[in-house]
């Protein structure tokens, strides 16, 4: 998704009161707005979340998946809403109507020529200072995806096409086309 940055200090309070049908997310106060997404885009979220869903549902699984637009309220400051595309929360306490407070367990994110930087440097980061277990960066331009298991310190790079084991989810592997 692109992204335009707009400068001050904002609150979700801000992104709520957004025009309908506007999106953009909230870090450290500074809002992004995000470009809707390309069918490619759409394409990836579709097949990798139909994949994590059908593994949890046949493993009984006790996490949920959820796609974007997906509020995750990262910090209890209120400076910090993300809509990541892909979000799967282990401990349903963090589920509400609104969205998950605090960190999701794992969280995919597909890269749009906007927001390479956004998900390669500074959602990296918040991610990892959050609480994310797991963080995925999906690249269809590159053709690869990024997987960075934060409770082992580590990343891993893979090829679309390849079966990428998930770190959290004993058995499960995905493939991104």
């Amino acid at each position: 998704m692109d992204v335009l940055k707009k400068e001050g200090i904002y609150t979700v309070e801000d992104i709520y009161a957004l025009p309908d049908g506007e999106r953009a997310e909230l870090i450290d106060g500074k809002i992004y707005y995000m470009a809707p997404p390309n069918t490619k885009h759409q394409m990836l979220v579709s097949d990798l979340l139909y994949q994590i869903a059908d593994y949890i549902r046949q493993n009984n699984g006790r996490c949920r998946v959820f796609p974007a637009p997906f509020a995750v309220f990262l910090n209890k400051d209120g400076k910090n809403y993300v809509e990541p595309d892909i979000s799967v929360v282990c401990d349903e306490n963090k589920i509400t109507d609104k969205g998950c407070n605090g960190a999701p367990d794992w969280v995919v994110e597909i890269v749009s020529p906007g927001s390479r930087r956004m998900d390669y440097f500074t959602k990296l980061f918040k991610y990892r200072t959050a609480g994310v277990r797991e963080y995925w960066i999906v690249d269809p331009v590159k053709r690869r995806i990024m997987v960075y298991s934060f409770e082992k310190d580590s990343g891993e790079e893979y090829l679309f096409g390849d079966e990428v084991p998930v770190g959290i989810c004993d058995g499960l592997r995905l493939k991104a086309e």
